[in-house]
């Protein structure tokens, strides 16, 4: 018996320092257990990457997959990081009201980090791998019965 997809899925870049700090930080923020990390790097991550039409070797946005009904919907860059902080705990919750500034004018300081993270934070040799008490926080394999399934 397979468990039922999740309904929020996180993929991020786990060879990089921010990325990794951002995941980390989203684990302590979310009470709830919203949220379902996937490494891009991890089967399940290169799986939903190729999905989505997106490149499986360079990764430059975190991408959030919110199930609606059946089906994801996908959110990128800017977007994707404030509807996550808009259901965490904590002040940085309420930097969701950036959501108001044009998309463009966000996404352009997005890129701009994106651009330089591995300069300005650093790059891992190995991608990070949950421990024993997280393994459950993350999305390693989809299932092949849910090959279909997310997005």
């Amino acid at each position: 018996m397979s468990l039922p997809p999740p309904d929020n899925i996180v993929l991020f870049d786990s060879l990089c320092n921010l990325c990794n700090g951002w995941s980390r930080y989203v684990l302590r923020r979310d009470s709830a257990s919203r949220f379902t990390l996937c490494r891009v790097q991890s089967p399940a991550g290169q799986q939903l990457l190729g999905k989505l039409g997106l490149p499986l070797d360079t990764f430059e946005t975190v991408v959030l997959l919110e199930r609606s009904g059946g089906s994801y919907r996908d959110y990128h860059k800017s977007d994707a990081v404030l509807r996550i902080l808009a259901q965490l705990s904590g002040p940085w919750r309420h930097l969701a009201v950036l959501r108001h500034l044009p998309r463009p004018v966000r996404d352009l300081v997005y890129d701009a980090v994106a651009r330089n993270r591995y300069r300005l934070f650093g790059r891992r040799d190995q991608c990070l791998v949950p421990s024993a008490l997280e393994r459950h926080r993350f999305l390693e394999e989809v299932p092949e019965e849910d090959t279909d399934e997310p997005v």
